[in-house]
């Protein structure tokens, strides 16, 4: 009975998360739009991912003359150092994990086997759940629960990097749920109590998960069409940084919205009490809180929500609120500027999550149904470019005392460059405000040579139930095809340090 309730858990949670996005994709589009949406809508996976090009490029070896100053700032070379905090079991699992995941057939099995009839039978659900918990639910996932999250980020903090705790909650339909939500990501933020300090560098929420979703397409149209018509007023809004630049995509908006109903206007406030609610904790605690990125049809409402948060909340010289740039978006670094530098007018800091872009199909795909411009970059090293100023850019404020920043990157060179900058700028190498962050289980080496130089390291680590878990991974998975296949100097350096412990334990 317990298999038929979990598979049960499992497969209605898949199929929700899907119909949910289609359903509230195309009830925001159609009536704006003459073109027929696209079939699919990414939904968000891990920030820090970087996937903006159909063909990831995979990290150049240490020994490249791409990466020749890396050498000397992030020493690739040297796995017994590098590895010197994983035991060689888990170093095992790890290679056996990165190996089978870069197989990109697994994931088209993996989302046919959760989707058959065989979910539907005790015997083969129980060998499913199983495999997938003690594979990839293990490597990815730092746990069930705050109580296992907290634990996991424990460990880490001993091997002298921090954690990012991610409950896996997005994409609420309804009060109800953001509810839910809300009290997960609060006792979330009351587990960190019980780690040593700084162990945890930030709790990451999504506003889809506290704030309606159709509600944040509604809030996001209403900004779009203020910020084109001066003398249109939205009597809720209130004080915040700027969220667009000249060249942000407005497309999503080409008719003025109606505005908000009063039951609307009631379920916005409700929305922005679970934010200020989960700001306080987070002050209480001392522990920041950092907000995702969404994809374009939203993102205004998130800016929103997180720049007028930050605005009450952030004080002093640390900032407690970060929000997150998608530098594979064109306006990334025009919309940086303009809101950093309005916040340093106002004196408040201001923190910033840079990552590269995690909605690249689905952008692409509706910005083509609509025969419009696409707002992501036209190809991989212009996003790398952007990513590379806006780092520079936002290193110059940290050094300078208004702003702090996390570069969540797996790229070797953008890392050295980041690091070298702020080397540069006289940022020290245990700077709070300079922290570089990577996926939870991916980009190892990079981590750990991060961490060696002395720099401020984190992992981006979700948690959650199996049954949400599992069908938020397969979904990531499948979204971002070729990502984990792009781990191939994870794979080769892990492989050298097992064929170096093997040599040592023989002879």
């Amino acid at each position: 009975m317990a298999h038929r309730v979990l598979c049960s858990k499992i497969l209605q949670s898949l199929r929700n998360s899907t119909t949910t996005t289609l359903y509230s994709f195309r009830t925001s589009t159609t009536t704006l739009y003459s073109a027929a949406a696209p079939s699919f809508i990414t939904v968000s996976p891990l920030s820090p991912h970087e996937n903006p090009d159909p063909d990831p490029i995979t990290p150049t070896p240490p020994s490249s003359p791409t990466t020749k100053a890396a050498t000397t700032i992030l020493n690739l070379d040297d796995v017994k150092e590098l590895f010197s905090s994983v035991p060689t079991p888990k170093l095992l699992r790890s290679a056996a994990n990165l190996h089978v995941a870069a197989i990109k057939p697994m994931v088209d099995l993996g989302m046919w086997v959760m989707n058959s009839k065989l979910m539907t039978t005790p015997v083969a659900c129980d060998v499913v759940v199983g495999a997938i918990k003690h594979t990839f639910y293990e490597h990815f996932c730092a746990g069930r629960g705050p109580e296992e999250a907290t634990r996991t980020a424990a460990k880490l903090w001993d091997s002298g990097m921090k954690g990012m705790l991610v409950y896996a909650l997005e994409h609420a339909a309804d009060n109800e749920s953001c509810d839910r939500n809300l009290d997960a990501f609060l006792e979330t933020v009351e587990s960190t109590k019980s780690l040593a300090t700084s162990s945890v560098s930030s709790i990451v929420v999504k506003i889809s998960a506290i704030c309606p979703l159709l509600l944040l397409r509604r809030v996001s149209d209403l900004l779009r069409w203020e910020n084109n018509n001066q003398s249109f007023q939205l009597p809720w809004k209130l004080n915040t940084l700027p969220v667009f630049s000249d060249s942000s995509p407005f497309y999503h908006t080409l008719r003025k919205p109606d505005p908000l109903t009063p039951k609307e206007e009631s379920d916005l406030y409700l929305a922005q009490q679970r934010m200020l609610k989960l700001c306080q904790k987070c002050i209480e605690v001392g522990v920041p809180l950092s907000v995702d990125a969404e994809d374009t049809s939203v993102q205004p409402g998130i800016d929103y929500f997180t720049y007028s948060a930050a605005l009450m909340h952030n004080k002093g010289d640390n900032p407690i609120i970060y929000g997150t740039i998608q530098t594979y978006l064109k306006d990334a670094k025009e919309r940086l500027f303009l809101a950093a530098s309005e916040a340093e007018r106002m004196g408040v800091p201001m923190g910033f999550k840079l990552v590269r872009g995690a909605y690249m199909s689905s952008e692409r795909e509706l910005a083509a149904s609509l025969g419009v411009e696409s707002p992501i970059h036209n190809t991989i090293h212009q996003t790398h470019a952007c990513f590379n100023d806006c780092a520079s850019f936002i290193l110059e404020k940290v050094a300078n005392g208004s702003g702090a920043v996390v570069l969540a990157t797996h790229n070797i060179e953008s890392g050295n460059k980041a690091a070298a900058k702020a080397l540069d700028l006289g940022i020290k190498k245990g700077n709070e405000k300079l922290q570089f962050a990577q996926l939870y289980g991916m980009a190892e080496a990079f981590s750990f040579s991060l961490r060696n130089a002395g720099f401020q390291v984190s992992k981006y680590m979700p948690f959650g139930p199996v049954e949400k878990i599992m069908p938020y991974l397969l979904r990531r998975a499948e979204e971002n095809r070729g990502f984990l296949s792009a781990s191939t100097l994870d794979r080769q350096l892990l492989r050298k340090e097992l064929k170096r412990r093997l040599k040592v334990a023989i002879f």
